[in-house]
This record gives C-alpha cells, structure tokens and sequence, in this order.
C-alpha cells in the first residue's frame, strides 16, 4: 500500500498536509517513507487527552473592586494578594532556613573545574560560612539595619550565595556589582551606596577598585575581600592607598574567632540596592525589601503549584547574572522548595557544563532562545528536514494547543532528542524574561523541548516579574496575566493616542512585590512611584480577550534590545549629529534584534566637501546611494560614538543614507522640531527591514 493510501485510510483531516506532500514524491521513495507515514498516523490517532488548565483561559485576569481599571490573577480566590506562600518564610534569611531543614542538610551548591566532577557545598556548610563571613563584618564595624552597603563584585559562583547570604543573616544590605555597568558607574555606585567593603572574585577586579582609590575617585571604600588566590603585591598596593585586601578564607576564621549568632531581618527591612543600568545618567538603585523579594518569589508559586512540585531530584543550572534580579528571584523560588541548587565558577562554558550536570530548572534569555533557534533551523539544511522539522513542530504545537506537554512522542524520538539532549535531557521548566522573545521562536521552543515553558514581563522596580504564564496557556504573543503578589492597570498616554477605556495605556503595578524608591534619589522616585504607591513602568501595554497582557510600545524613547539592555536613541541621535556630513539621524532598535540600525540624513551644505576630501565624486543624490560613501559616515559616527563613551551595543551596526530632511511637511517633525518617531518608524520600515535582514548575528 502507497503511502498516501495509507492517510486516506486512516481519515485523518489534521493529516491533509502529509498526504499532499507524499503524492508529490517519486514512487521510489515511498517504501521507507510509508512505514513512516503509517507510525505517524497510527500515533495520531490514538494521541492523549489534554492536560485540564488550573483555570478558565479564556479569562485570566479579572477586574479589582474599589480599584477602577486595576486587574489581577484569576488564580486569586478573592482581591487579596498573595505576599508569603510559606507562613514560616517571609525574609530572604527564612528563605535559605527552611531549604536546609527540608533537604536534610543536602547538597546546595556545586561547582566544578574543567573536565572534572562536581563538588559540592552542603546546606549546613554554606550557612556556618555565611555566619562566620558576617561575624567578620559585624567585628569590623558594619551596623544591622543600616543602609550602608556591601558590595559584590564577581560572576556567578558559590562565594556569591555565600557572601550574599551573610549580608541576610546578620541585617545587612547587599549591592550586586557586574562588570557591565563600567568602571565609571562602578565608582558611582560604591560613593552612593557608601561601599566600605567589597567582595571580589578575581584579582583584576580588586585593581580596578584599587585604582578608583588611589585616583581619589572613591575614598569611602577601605576593604577589598578577595575570592580568588592573589599576591602580596596586591596588598601592598592596598597598604598604600588605605584598603586592607584580605582573602575570603582569612575572613572566615576571623569570624570563626569572633562569632556572633545571627540578628536575622524583619520582612520589611532593606535586603539589597540593586542598581539599574542608566539610560540617560548615572545608573538608579533600586531598594528592594526582604517582602518584595519574597512576595515576588510566593507569587510565582502560586502560578504554578497546580503543574510544578520542586524536589530534592530538581537541579538548576545558574549562569545568568546573579546581579540582576530575574535570576535573584530564581534563587529565592528554588531554595525554599526542597531543590538541589547549583552554581558554576565562570571557567567553564555553559555548553558542556549542560550535559555533565543535567539540570531540570533553566532560566534563559531571548539571546539564548534566538540562537537555539537559528541553530535547529540551520541543521535542517535539506528540503526533506526543513520539511520535517517544520511538520512534526506544528503537530506538536497543535498539542500545545490542548495542552498536552510531553517529550516522549515519537516526533521526539525522530527530530526533537538531539535538541532535547543538548540542555542535558532532563529539562522540565524553563522561564523566560528579561526581554521580549519572538512569538515563532517560543512557540517553536516549548513544543521542541517539551517542557513548562513560561514568559513573564517585568522590572527590577517590582523587584522581577509583574505578569506571567498561567499554566495550560501556552499561546505566544503575550506575558500572560498579573501575577497574584501584584495588580496592574494601564492609564491614558494622550500623546501617543493610547487610552485605557481601549485597553491600551501604560502599565502600572502595585502590591508587595513594589520597591520601596531609589537610593537617596526623591526626585527619581517621584517620577517612578504615584502617590497610591502605582509604579508607572513607562511600557505601553495591551489587554487582550483572553485578560493576558501583551506589550505594545514603550511611552518614553527608551527600549530594550534582544539582550535585555536598555537603550536611549536620543542620546546616541545627539552625539551622531556631530558628524561633519551628517544633519539628522534616526536610530533605531526592536526588542526581538540584539544591534541597533539607523537612518542618517546626509548635511546637503556640507557633505559634498567632505566627500570631496574623502575623495568621493558625485553629487548629492548620487552620494546618497554610493554604499561606500554610506560606510565613511558609518565609520566616522562609530569615531565620535567611541570618544563619547558609548558602550558597544549603544552604537548602530548599520545605517541608510536618506537625500530628504525630517520636516513638519513631511510628517516626521512635530511643530516644535521634535522628532515623530512612530512615523519615522514606519516611514522607513522598509530600510529598517533590509538593514536587519543585511546584518543578521
């Protein structure tokens, strides 16, 4: 029997596709490919019933009485949020006690040196270190409940729990530092959060604080605490700007010597400044109590008690920034539910480290996603495995659909394993955020990997998510519905012609997940928080049917990259304009693209002389379409960008030469000048199109 006789037999409508595509085979290729079709179909037929949803989909956001426009989960039996999930945890501290009472002191943290076996800290280890670590600073003068910081400064490894964790046990306040930000904000946030000591991972950094000192830049820090072996060298050069640099270990015993039980926080008590990457200025600090971190932590809980129970046989694997808060609240999630925690030293790279450890929890980015896709796209290098690879994709997304999750079907067995196996074969949960993530790449993704696959949207101002996933909806296009430690609304933008009676507005969040300000900045926090305590996140946002949220414009020029950094085009359009050829400049970024593009005006009066010392002929319209005239305005915006200290991915990667001026004409000016960016946007989206499409990564 031919294999189109074979679907016809079977009556499977869904299969239609299948059948088309065989009968435009040659006959000869048909025996293997039958015995194929008839499994497929077979396995089709007798598929398994849905997954029920913890809830009504269609509805998972419902309206708050007394609060006109404000929303919340449907996962809420009532208007009341949920702050604790655990009555005994309500601090970070409580946190980390409860994980080491239900493991039975099991193992915590691991970490591992290249082609060797893990090693493991027990829970017990890690807590009689934190305590000693925190004696210590108790012993060298650091205050409980004072908002003096102390700083950590390393890549993600066990002396970071550790170090954080003394900071909670003791009523200390913790302040991340990642190499990102810069030396310079570095240095701002040390004389802000009044640093006196730091905890370091790596030598480098201890001389990149040496020097902040000895230039005068920072004269408040007196401790560097060093993670990593280092030299005698280093001390001396301490000794003579006033810094102690002393070992992680030397402080130990120091607190083994002089130790103190501990003072543990109360909920509302300051637990961390985690300080924001700046747009326009000086980088925020974010104060975040021990309520909001929890509260965040009990919410996401709650959203998925109904599919996901955490035990002692759970691994996960920690590689994004502890300095930012989406893998903060990770931590806090797992550590209080009977999960084995594992942390990486940087040395080793996160492919084999996924196969040697076989995690079951794996927070990712859409950096990340993007590439796995790309991947498994650019492996199906035929016409016979795209096509494969693109059927057996929607047959499992049409599981997704009922809500089946599963990677023991036979499109598994065939096409997904390989993938599968590449995160280590165990995966059972992953979550997204940070940024946003193509609605083809996760859809895609979550049938792919079989898995809970959940999206959240949020800021470190609510201390990570505000919204999330509700499990049984796997749809794409939306960061699901509020989450149950918070509510949110959307308030008119007139400007931008967004109106909350529409569904449309900025998204404002309020509950126990809320900060409580920025760092010795009213004026900042005035702008971030109303006088209800609503915090306006400056994202415009969309309620769709289904009370999901879907987020559709940013109401200030700012946005985020693929990566998860922010961008301020109008900073960057102002140092451009400096170019001697150049008169106006659009820059332009998506949050699904990790580089920024741009359209550049060329100046009519001055860019014929400087072409013609460039050695460029031409007249004006025809310099605009000479691609190498293109790439010297290219090149000589990188110069003025690089002298004004924009970081890598502030500078754009490609631009296009445009022979008309923005005017009011025209549409692209207001009346007062200012440029009209949704009508930039699409007035040249066709540029903007080919240069994405030029330039991919």
């Amino acid at each position: 029997m031919q294999a189109h006789e074979i679907f016809r037999s079977l009556r499977i409508p869904e299969l239609e596709d299948v059948r088309q595509y065989v009968r435009t085979l040659p006959t000869n290729t048909l025996m293997g490919f039958g015995a194929f079709a008839a499994l497929t179909t077979y396995w089709y037929a007798t598929r398994p019933k849905a997954l029920k949803p913890p809830c009504d989909l269609g509805m998972q956001s419902v309206e708050v009485k007394g609060d006109e426009g404000a929303r919340r989960s449907t996962l809420l039996d009532s208007d009341e949020i949920v702050t604790y999930y655990y009555d005994d945890v309500r601090t970070i501290y409580e946190v980390f006690q409860r994980g080491k009472r239900i493991s039975n002191n099991g193992p915590c943290l691991g970490h591992r040196k290249p082609n060797e076996p893990y090693q493991w800290i027990s829970y017990q280890e890690v807590s009689d270190r934190a305590e000693w670590v925190g004696s210590a600073l108790l012993h060298r003068g650091c205050k409980p409940n004072s908002e003096q910081g102390i700083g950590i400064f390393a890549q993600n490894r066990p002396e970071w729990i550790i170090s954080e964790l003394s900071c909670y046990t003791y009523s200390l306040v913790a302040v991340p530092l990642y190499d990102t930000l810069g030396a310079e904000a570095i240095t701002y946030i040390i004389n802000k959060a009044e640093i006196a000591l730091v905890f370091c991972d790596k030598p480098e950094k201890a001389k990149l604080l040496l020097a902040n000192v000895e230039s005068g830049d920072t004269a408040v820090l007196h401790t560097v605490v060093l993670m990593d072996s280092f030299d005698e060298d280093l001390v001396e050069r301490g000794k003579k700007c006033g810094v102690e640099v002393i070992s992680l270990k030397q402080l130990e015993e120091e607190g083994r010597t002089h130790h103190e039980k501990p003072k543990p926080p109360q909920p509302d008590d300051l637990a961390l400044v985690c300080f924001t990457s700046g747009t326009t200025g000086n980088p925020k600090g974010a104060m975040l109590s021990h309520k909001n971190i929890v509260s965040n932590s009990a919410g996401f809980l709650k959203v998925t008690e109904s599919l996901l129970t955490l035990n002692t046989s759970d691994i996960h694997m920690s590689f994004l920034p502890l300095a930012h808060m989406f893998e903060r609240v990770v931590q806090c999630n797992i550590t209080q539910n009977e999960l084995t925690d594992v942390r990486f030293l940087p040395s080793v790279t996160v492919k084999p480290r996924k196969k040697a450890l076989q995690p079951t929890i794996f927070p990712v980015v859409p950096r990340l996603l993007n590439r796995m896709f790309d991947r498994i796209f650019g492996q199906a290098n035929t016409p016979l495995k795209r096509w494969l690879l693109d059927f057996a994709s929607k047959r499992k997304e049409a599981e997704l659909r009922s809500g089946i999750i599963r990677k023991d079907s036979l499109w598994d067995k065939l096409i997904f394993q390989k993938v599968q196996d590449s995160l280590g074969g165990k995966v059972r949960l992953m979550i997204t955020g940070a940024a946003p993530v193509s609605s083809t790449v996760l859809t895609f993704l979550r049938a792919a990997l079989g898995c809970q696959f959940y999206e959240g949207y949020g800021q470190t101002e609510c201390t990570a998510g505000c919204s999330l996933t509700i499990p049984g909806d796997w749809t794409a296009g939306h960061v699901g519905a509020p989450m149950p430690c918070n509510y949110l609304k959307l308030v008119d933008v007139e400007e931008m012609n967004y109106f909350a009676a529409k569904g449309e507005g900025e998204v404002c969040v309020k509950g126990a997940n809320v900060f409580r300000g920025y760092l010795k900045d009213d004026e900042k926090t005035a702008e971030a928080l109303d006088k209800d305590g609503w915090l306006h996140t400056g994202d415009v946002g969309k309620w769709l049917p289904n009370g999901t949220l879907k987020i559709i414009d940013r109401k200030k020029h700012i946005f985020k990259l693929a990566q998860g950094e922010y961008i301020a085009p109008e900073k960057i359009e102002n140092i451009y304009t400096r170019s001697e050829p150049v008169v106006q400049v659009f820059v332009y970024g998506e949050s699904l693209q990790a580089f920024l593009v741009g359209i550049v005006v060329p100046d009519p009066e001055n860019a014929l002389s400087w072409a013609k010392r460039k050695k460029f002929e031409g007249g004006y319209e025809n310099l605009c379409k000479n691609k190498d005239f293109k790439n010297a305005i290219l090149e000589d915006l990188l110069r003025l960008g690089k002298e004004a200290g924009l970081k890598t991915f502030e500078q754009v990667k490609d631009i296009a030469l445009h022979p008309e001026m923005f005017s009011i004409e025209n549409g692209l000016l207001t009346p007062t000048l200012k440029a009209k960016r949704p009508e930039l946007r699409k007035y040249f989206q066709k540029q903007i199109d080919e240069l994405y499409g030029n330039n991919k990564v």
